[in-house]
């Protein structure tokens, strides 16, 4: 009966990392630099906006300190209400 169980758990287990793997595939961006290897990159949406935000401080229309107060407040809201998240928990219910 013992090992039923760990069966269930392992199968479980493995339902779960597949979710994941299948949430992360949905959201993240991944490069391949020869040098480095794999690059992970947020989603296209946070690249814009930090991009847009590092745009005009280069160009002095608002001060670095704020720049970074932005982005900071961008991902950490961003990290609150992940799409991946939300894509995790889908990919829970198909598996």
């Amino acid at each position: 009966m013992t090992t039923t169980r760990q069966s269930a758990a392992d199968a479980a287990t493995g339902r779960t990392q597949r979710a994941a793997g299948q949430a992360a595939d949905r959201n993240g961006v991944q490069i391949q630099l020869p040098v480095v290897g794999t690059v992970s990159l947020p989603p296209g949406q946070d690249l814009a906006y930090i991009g847009g935000i590092a745009t005009l401080a280069a160009l002095s229309v608002i001060e670095w300190p704020i720049a970074l107060t932005l982005a900071a407040g961008h991902l950490l809201a961003s990290t609150r209400s992940s799409k991946a998240l939300r894509d995790f928990g889908e990919a829970l219910d198909e598996a």
